[in-house]
Formats: structure tokens, C-alpha cells, sequence
């Protein structure tokens, strides 16, 4: 009987020395193995009569589901827990190891911050009269992280201005990003103005800054552009001064790119290398024309299988159009959708499953923020503050796995070309044009203000340097 006590502990022994080699060989750091050995510890403890081999699926993500829900848990906690799940079943050669989506699990662990373009707006209003909303905290203009001191100090200075920008903006319906970047651009105009109030700096200034961007700065075309922009909007919009005196100043050369275009066999290897949801958002990126944004925040009402269509909602623009439901997508569609109805039916009988509205939405429909149309379709699988109320809300994934996941797969099958989720939108316009598809219908697909912003994708057909056969060959 001692002889067997002495042999278990062991194999015991010899298990957890190879869970560690494990998380060595993955990464994890020494001073984080201790925290690691916790966690699998702590997912054993919750299957006491189960044996490793014998977990499911349903095992592993109703764990982590319940982590999920978890309040106070940060984002690296969390993927320290999924690791060393993975790492366990991984060591005891368990067969559910290879049939979990660890990548969508590791997606969820990141957050949407209150900077997040999903929420920022809503967590942080300013009223239209410039006043600053009595329900909020001030932290739209709160000092950001590892922001420059000089900036800071510049947003504090000209805070009443600055608010008064955001709120001409946001009557304006500019989308979160246009807002952010507008009032960097003009804080940095001040400062490169030594600090001075805007109503007392003339065109000439203006100038010296845009041609410091191009001369010194080296800028882009479109950063130079939209540096201009902003300065424009502050003293046209905000100031009420006309700035015809401008002239002309010295500009940033703007190169001329055509997109990014995988060939169908690079899209279907670069596909076949994403596996579980990240796949089937690559694959709806590339079947459906959608941008990034525009996918991760899907709701479930915007699927329409009868009309095979997909209701894009609140696009570029602030645009609603519609584009084709794949037919190969819409079973792994179905199945996704029931999964989430699953999680949805488990947070409801917890007392959470409200999702992120808009902020007139939500004060117009309280109840809706529980609704099943409501939800996402890819939502992550944690819950997460809401800045606004406080409460648990169950946002979308956030976007950046599913980035990382596109590069990596371009990378391992060997694309030699910039594999991103943007060119997968490049791919769907220039292979519809290739199968005989009118340029209007693309940009009506695309969500083009301006046809000639689709155009672009017409050098398929031009052929380009295919058409032309080189004088070289001749000679051989």
C-alpha cells in the first residue's frame, strides 16, 4: 500500500513537473509559474470526480463562462486562467485540448475601455450648449495615460474651447474617432502656437504648422490632410472665422497605392489557417465586403436568413446598407447564433444579459438593453463594466484578436503580401469586378459616398502590367 501511495505521488509529481516545463516553453515567466500551477489547481478543484480525459467542451467553456462573470477580474488575470486550462488538458494529453477555441477565449479577456470607439461617446456626453453633463466625470478630458505632459496641460488650459469643438462635433453626428483626432490636432496646433488662445493666432501660423508637419515632420498626405481639417473646423465651426487668407503652404506628397489583394487561393489558405469564431468572421470580412468595426458589432436582428442578407447598421458615415449572406456562412452562422442564445438564457437567469445600447436608446427603451435582437453576434465571453451605469454588460469582442488571428494566419501560410482584415475587404470588391459585377453595385456593397473611392478597384481590370508583354521575351 506504501509502495502505491509512493508511485501516485510521483506520477503526481512528474505530471506538474511537465505542466511547468509547459508554460515555460509558452512563455509564461518564472514569477508567474506559482500563479499559473493556482489556476489549473483551482479548475481541478471544480471537477473533482472527473478525470482530465474525460472533460468536454461544455466543461472547459462553462468554466470559463463563469469566470466570465467574474466582477474586478482585470484582462491579464483572465488570460492567465485560460493559459493554464489550456496547459493542463494540454499535459494530460486530454482529447478536448484540440476542441476548444482557446484563441476565442483568449479575445474575450480583453475589454472594451471606456476609450473604446463602441462606448466612448456615450460614456463620456457633453451637452450641446458646450456645459458638461452633471452625470458624467469629467473623463472625457481627464488626463489620458502615458499622454504627454505638454498636451495634458494644453487640453486644461482650453478645456472650455475644447468642449465647445466636441459638442459642434457631436451635434454634427462625426463619428468618435473623427472627434479624438480632431481634438489632438488642435491641441497640438496650440501648443506648437506656444500655448496661446486660438482666437488671437492669425493664418500665418496655421501655415508654419502644416508645413512643420511636412517639412520637419515628415508626415503623410492624409495626416497633413487631416491636421488641416481639424484646424478648419475649429475656426470655422467653432470660432466663426473665415480663413480664405490661408493661401497656399507647402503640402505633403501624396503617393498613389492601389489596395491590397489576395488571390482566391491565397484567401482560401489564409482562411483554413483561423479556426472556430475568428474563422467565421474572417470568412463573413471576406464574403460580405464589411469593415472590421462593422462585423464585430453585429446584433443578432441584423441577420436576415430568409432575404440571405446582412443589415449593416451605423456604418461609415453613420450609413445603413445591406450586403449578401454567404450561403456557405449561414449554418456555422445558425450554430453560432444558438450558442449565443445559450450564453444569453445563462445571464438573464443570473441576473445579467443586458447588452451595450446606444445612450438614446437606452434611456428611450430601458428593457430593450435584455432583448435578444439585441445582442451581439460575436460577444465575448466575459462580462464587463459599463461606464456609464456601472452595471455588467456583455460587450462584443473586442477587434484586436481578431486582427492578430488574420496576420498570423497570412504569416504561416505563407502569403508574401500585407494579409489584414482590410484586405480581405480589398479581395471581396476586386474578385465581384473580376466576375462581372457593375462599379456601382460594388460601391453600393461598399458603402461608398463617392463612386470614385471605388474606382480603385477597376486596375483589375485594366490589367495593368499583366496586359503588356514585356520586349524581353522576345528575344528569348
Amino acid at each position: 500500500m506504501p509502495e502505491r501511495q509512493a508511485t501516485a505521488e510521483t506520477a503526481t509529481e512528474g505530471f506538474w513537473e511537465r505542466f511547468i516545463a509547459l508554460a515555460r516553453t509558452n512563455g509564461v515567466k518564472e514569477n508567474a509559474i506559482r500563479w499559473h500551477v493556482r489556476c489549473a489547481e483551482t479548475y481541478l478543484k471544480a471537477f473533482l470526480d472527473k478525470r482530465l480525459n474525460q472533460h468536454t467542451v461544455a466543461d472547459v467553456t462553462g468554466y470559463l463562462e463563469q469566470a466570465g462573470r467574474l466582477d474586478g477580474m482585470v484582462d491579464w488575470q483572465f488570460v492567465q486562467i485560460v493559459d493554464a486550462i489550456q496547459n493542463l488538458l494540454v499535459t494530460a494529453r486530454a482529447p478536448v485540448a484540440t476542441e476548444v477555441d482557446w484563441e476565442f477565449w483568449r479575445a474575450s479577456a480583453r475589454t472594451l475601455q471606456p476609450s473604446h470607439p463602441t462606448i466612448a461617446r456615450e460614456a463620456h456626453s457633453v451637452q450641446t450648449d458646450g456645459s458638461r453633463d452633471p452625470t458624467v466625470s469629467g473623463g472625457r478630458f481627464k488626463e489620458k495615460k502615458n499622454a504627454p505632459l505638454a498636451l495634458d496641460q494644453a487640453r486644461e488650459t482650453h478645456r472650455v474651447l475644447l468642449e465647445r469643438m466636441v459638442a459642434e462635433i457631436r451635434r454634427r453626428n462625426y463619428s468618435i474617432r473623427t472627434e479624438l483626432a480632431y481634438e489632438s490636432w488642435v491641441c497640438r496646433f496650440i501648443l506648437f502656437c506656444d500655448n496661446r488662445d486660438p482666437t488671437e493666432i492669425g493664418a500665418d501660423r496655421i501655415r508654419a504648422f502644416l508645413e512643420d508637419l511636412a517639412v520637419r515632420g515628415n508626415v503623410s498626405a492624409s495626416t497633413q490632410s487631416q491636421a488641416l481639417n481639424a484646424i478648419m473646423f475649429l475656426f470655422k465651426e467653432v470660432l466663426g472665422r473665415s480663413l480664405d487668407e490661408l493661401g497656399d503652404f507647402v503640402r505633403a506628397k501624396r503617393p498613389k497605392r492601389l489596395p491590397v489583394v489576395l488571390e482566391r487561393s491565397e484567401v482560401a489558405r489564409l482562411l483554413a489557417g483561423i479556426e472556430g469564431t475568428q474563422h467565421l468572421m474572417a470568412a463573413l470580412l471576406y464574403g460580405t465586403g464589411m469593415r472590421l468595426m462593422e462585423c464585430v458589432r453585429l446584433r443578432v436582428q441584423d441577420v436576415d436568413f430568409q432575404y440571405q442578407q446582412i443589415l449593416v447598421r451605423d456604418g461609415k458615415g453613420q450609413k445603413d446598407r445591406l450586403v449578401p449572406l454567404p450561403v456557405s456562412l449561414e449554418e456555422p452562422l445558425r450554430e453560432q447564433l444558438r450558442k449565443v442564445r445559450v450564453l444569453h438564457e445563462q445571464d438573464l437567469a443570473q441576473g445579467c444579459g443586458e447588452v451595450f445600447l446606444p445612450d438614446a436608446l437606452a434611456r428611450k427603451s430601458p428593457n430593450a438593453a435584455k432583448e435578444w435582437i439585441w445582442q451581439y453576434v460575436f460577444p465575448s465571453g466575459r462580462l464587463s463594466v459599463d461606464p456609464r451605469s456601472g452595471k455588467m454588460h456583455r460587450h462584443h469582442l473586442h477587434e484586436n484578436g481578431l486582427q492578430k488571428a488574420v496576420k498570423a494566419a497570412g504569416q504561416r501560410a505563407g502569403i508574401a503580401k500585407k494579409a489584414n482584415c482590410h484586405s480581405l475587404r480589398h479581395s471581396f470588391a476586386t474578385h465581384l469586378l473580376e466576375a462581372g459585377y457593375d462599379i456601382r453595385t460594388l460601391q453600393e456593397l461598399l458603402g461608398h459616398a463617392d463612386v470614385s473611392t471605388t474606382m480603385i478597384y477597376t486596375h483589375v481590370l485594366n490589367r495593368g502590367g499583366q496586359g503588356v508583354r514585356s520586349p524581353l521575351d522576345a528575344l528569348l
